[in-house]
């Protein structure tokens, strides 16, 4: 789709994706809902108010408020409407092509350039999940969270369900704020020690943010369940290794401390050509996780770089693609037992690892378990290279996807998911 608005071949953000996001600038401090298309941020309150979407059927106080919550839990046959208005508006040889691209003081109030713009957390966080369906990261993790475990054999229950913990939500942040090194507890000697995380990971995940919400009570329905998704984002899952090996029955301390998102949740429609099938389950499900839907996962490649002295490594070239269940599995497993969902709910993957140590999405396999320092090299000409086997202080860890659609002509991209690794406090 050819927009009157330039739009950089490389720019994640086309027409096709034009994902949500909370920013502010510095001579307009409030939080305020905008799209991204090109580089420029599209001002949703300022469109609002010049009734652009009056002929939408919807709450469009929610389009004016701080957060995308209210918006995101009108479904997304109220976000396909304005998804559609807003390609109309921004493309070439449309009825609505004038109304911005001819009016210049509608312009100068709502495109915002990128630059300009600061993001903020898109959603208040209610709940935080985190699961565990990737084969790869299972696979090679087996051995960590059960030392003296077959490393090629995941527990039987991988299997059957999506399982997952509880995550923190009031520790959920968006890209580009700092993580402090955790304090907490680990084994040394065979005895327990309060300490410093010395063996600090990334975990290279997927997200899905609600939509929709379901009551207390309810069982989601696994073929209704991709309705409550609202978008996609990019998520690294910060971990305290040694501490997570004296709680593996339950994660806890070493998962609480910080979990980093991308700016910008990328709508469920945008993903739509890039569906594939999930890993085959090879034995049967129970009814309510058999979903109709064949192409139930997203291909997305994920790309995790280190910078380290404002040098960049490059570290693992992940891929979704690699699920063992659905996000609509997930959200009918979850809701199983009657666990409401709220707008703004986030449920990630767990680590989306490859089969090849390119593609292990986290130190704890590129290590193998922090034994095996991994090397890396420097992106450019240098030839230079470091070795890690965890984080250090001053590591910025950055993840990037951008999947191009089949013509050649567009992209949909999340913008960056950035963390640097601060001292401990």
């Amino acid at each position: 789709m050819a927009s009157w608005l330039p739009i950089p071949i490389d720019s994640d953000f086309s027409l096709q994706n034009l994902p949500y996001g909370v920013f502010s600038t510095d001579a307009d401090p409030t939080r305020r809902i905008g799209v991204a298309v090109g580089d420029h941020v599209l001002d949703l309150k300022v469109l609002t108010r010049e009734q652009v979407f009056k002929d939408i059927k919807f709450d469009d106080s929610t389009l004016q408020e701080k957060t995308l919550n209210a918006y995101a839990g009108l479904g997304q046959h109220v976000h396909s409407q304005i998804r559609k208005k807003l390609q109309e508006l921004l493309r070439d040889n449309t009825l609505l092509g004038h109304v911005l691209r001819d009016n210049h003081d509608l312009r100068q109030k709502c495109l915002v350039s990128m630059q300009s713009a600061i993001m903020h957390l898109p959603v208040t966080v209610g709940d935080f999940t985190d699961f565990f369906v990737g084969l790869h990261h299972a696979n090679n993790c087996a051995g960590f969270l059960k030392p003296g475990a077959d490393i090629t054999q995941v527990l039987p229950s991988f299997w059957d369900i999506p399982s997952g913990f509880h995550g923190r939500s009031s520790s959920v942040v968006v890209s580009d704020t700092p993580i402090h090194r955790p304090k907490g507890q680990y084994r040394e000697g065979g005895k327990p020690v309060s300490g410093t995380c010395r063996d600090l990971d990334f975990e290279v995940e997927f997200g899905v943010v609600i939509g929709q919400p379901s009551q207390m009570g309810e069982a989601v329905p696994v073929d209704q369940a991709e309705g409550h998704i609202f978008g996609f984002v990019l998520l690294n899952d910060w971990s305290a290794r040694d501490f997570q090996k004296w709680e593996p029955s339950a994660p806890f301390t070493c998962k609480n401390f910080g979990t980093s998102i991308s700016p910008w949740i990328v709508p469920f429609e945008a993903l739509e050509p890039f569906r594939v099938s999930p890993i085959k389950v090879d034995r049967p499900l129970p009814d309510y996780l058999m979903q109709k839907e064949t192409k139930s996962i997203f291909e997305v490649p994920i790309r995790a770089t280190l910078e380290v002295d404002h040098t960049r490594y490059a570290v693992a070239e992940c891929n979704t693609k690699f699920m063992v269940f659905s996000f609509a599995q997930m959200i009918a497993h979850h809701t199983r037992g009657g666990c409401p969902l709220r707008p703004g709910d986030i449920m990630g993957t767990g680590t989306m690892s490859g089969p090849t140590k390119s593609e292990e999405g986290c130190f704890l396999e590129l290590s193998r378990y922090g034994e095996q320092p991994c090397e890396m090299s420097a992106e450019g000409s240098s030839g230079e290279r470091i070795r890690r086997t965890y984080l250090e202080d001053g590591d910025i860890v950055e993840f990037a996807a951008q999947i191009r659609t089949k013509d050649g002509l567009e992209n949909v991209g999340f913008g960056i998911c950035r963390g640097e690794v601060l001292p401990a406090n």
